[in-house]
């Protein structure tokens, strides 16, 4: 399901090796990482993939939204909004300074979403792939 979810943000997306070895169990072995199924109706529609991470420089800590997919079959039903919501209840019990996330380019549907929750928009983030 991951594979599809990363499939959905980039088409030409294919996992590396060290991502089919290491992504689930680092994300699994980190105590500060917390990734839920969505359900429907008993099977798995989704997940949301969210945690802590220590400030670089600062003694706190920030949430993290990192990840939420729900399958094209879930959509528009308001599954994303209750699950986003659960999982920002839950960070804000761990009393971070704020909660991030990131949302990719032309993905108009989460950025609603983020913005009807509060969220928003304070910078723009720019990658140089390492083949350049």
């Amino acid at each position: 399901m991951a594979e599809e979810h990363f499939r959905s943000l980039n088409p030409a997306f294919v996992p590396q090796p060290d991502w089919v070895n290491t992504y689930f169990e680092n994300v699994q072995s980190n105590a500060d990482r917390f990734l839920r199924w969505i359900l429907a109706g008993g099977n798995r529609a989704g997940f949301i993939l969210y945690g802590l991470e220590k400030h670089r420089f600062l003694p706190r800590k920030a949430g993290y939204i990192y990840e939420l997919y729900v399958g094209p079959a879930h959509r528009r039903k308001g599954i994303a909004l209750e699950c986003a919501r659960q999982a920002i209840a839950e960070l804000r019990k761990l009393a971070p300074s704020k909660i991030e996330l990131e949302v990719m380019e032309g993905n108009e549907g989460a950025r609603a979403l983020w913005l009807s929750l509060g969220f928003r928009k304070v910078s723009e983030r720019y990658v140089l792939p390492a083949s350049q």
